[in-house]
């Protein structure tokens, strides 16, 4: 049977049969080692979701939706109910209204913080389109500092650790938010597991149990058995085109913490005295429920993909982020290519991999929200689904290029296949 589908991938995928052989070999080493550990979260959370779904009394008549203002919109209120259950707060916003993660990250630091509140960094800079939204960079008008708002930043240690020491002698009378960035970004650090972030909160709380802990969710739900907000987050937020869309949710994000800070929130997303009693959800409610209820499986899919991935590229010499071996808290693999050429074939090697728009070749380019030029394979059925298998890389040194996602494991590895026998083909790497 391996021998049709070497057959089938060296035909229809035009790709050599040395490099099938060479994925297939670096598969046997990390299967046996690390699927089955995947797989048992895997189970853990997919009982989660259903045990939520089943305590919220989810029926079909949830799946109807209103129009206009979408007074009354039971579907809307089960979506927020489920979601505080699996994540374990009090309370839920989750709207089609919110664009991305970067613009729910933007609610809740809007929405909570006042002119002359500080806001701190733990986790060194975060995600290029935040430091936008704060103000850092490109002074775009509405950002937090323009109204006010304070931001300090704590830079990690030598070893990519969040410096616990410096982050209590930063605190000042006017720190109101401390924010972690769980996921590693477009850096060249791990993802944080959530037993560090607890640390991390712990750490803070006991200094000052008034602070609010703030947690960038992104590209880590379902990598692990519990969340930030298992371990003292205040509020935490997302997107739905990531891991917990499950592929189907066709836009979105959440924010889910304590009753008062989401509806601080919620304010900023509507207006004060609506917050949450009005908002449409465009008839979404079904798939974002069903995209939920498929996300561990995906989640784990992705993840064993992410493992192949490093290993492939590793064996080959590249420095890989995080290494085989590590602890994983998010989908990203990062791979320091060391040279614009190699992570520009690289991504285009991934688009060809993709079941939509295979034949475009992406190019660096501009980007909303971005400082540098951005390169983009992202063949999605969702526009810019990072569930889905994609890879992006800011033309910057060292040029690192950042893989993720994958609805199932053997699109990711079709995907890795097809990004190496590009290298291979322009002689940017050999075998």
């Amino acid at each position: 049977m391996i021998e049709n589908t070497i057959e089938l991938l060296a035909k229809q995928f035009d790709i050599k049969k040395e490099i099938i052989n060479y994925v297939i070999e670096s598969e046997k080493i990390v299967k046996d080692k690390y699927f089955n550990i995947i797989d048992e979260t895997k189970e853990y959370n997919q009982y989660k979701v259903i045990a939520a779904m089943q305590k919220a009394k989810l029926n079909a008549t949830h799946f109807n939706w209103t129009t206009g203002y979408g007074y009354d919109d039971v579907g809307r209120e089960k979506v927020e109910e489920v979601y505080s259950y699996i994540f374990d707060t009090e309370d839920a916003l989750v709207r089609p209204t919110i664009v991305s993660g970067t613009h729910a990250l933007t609610l809740v630091l809007s929405g909570i913080l006042r002119p002359g509140d500080e806001l701190v960094y733990i986790t060194g800079s975060p995600y290029d389109t935040l430091q936008k939204v704060i103000g850092v960079k490109g002074n775009m008008p509405g950002n937090l500092l323009e109204y006010g708002i304070k931001y300090k930043e704590i830079p990690l240690t030598k070893s990519k650790e969040i410096d616990l020491k410096n982050v209590v002698n930063s605190i000042s009378k006017d720190t109101k938010m401390i924010a972690i960035q769980r996921s590693t970004g477009y850096s060249d650090r791990n993802a944080f597991t959530v037993n560090q972030i607890k640390e991390a909160i712990d750490c803070v709380k006991k200094y000052n149990k008034d602070i609010i802990c703030m947690v960038d969710n992104c590209y880590g739900e379902f990598i692990e058995k519990i969340e930030p907000s298992n371990v003292g987050a205040d509020i935490m937020a997302g997107s739905l085109i990531k891991n917990p869309g499950g592929g189907l949710a066709l836009t979105g994000g959440y924010v889910v913490g304590k009753e008062n800070l989401i509806e601080l929130v919620s304010n900023r997303s509507t207006a004060p005295g609506i917050g949450k009693e009005c908002g449409l959800t465009f008839g979404m409610t079904r798939t974002v429920l069903q995209g939920l209820f498929l996300s561990p499986h995906i989640v784990s899919e992705s993840l064993k993909g992410a493992i192949l991935t490093a290993n492939v590229y590793k064996s080959l010499g590249f420095k890989v982020i995080p290494d085989v071996d590590d602890k994983r808290s998010d989908i990203i693999q990062g791979i320091e290519f060391k040279s614009k050429d190699r992570v520009v074939k690289f991504c285009q090697g991934i688009q060809s991999a993709s079941p939509v728009d295979s034949y475009f070749t992406p190019e660096p380019s501009e980007m909303p929200g971005y400082e540098d030029e951005v390169i983009m394979a992202a063949g999605a059925f969702v526009q810019g689904s990072s569930i889905e298998l994609s890879a992006d890389a800011p033309i910057r040194e060292p040029f690192f290029a950042y893989y993720q996602g994958g609805l199932t494991y053997e699109h990711c590895k079709l995907g890795i296949m097809k990004s190496l026998n590009n290298l291979y083909e322009n002689n940017l790497v050999s075998i």
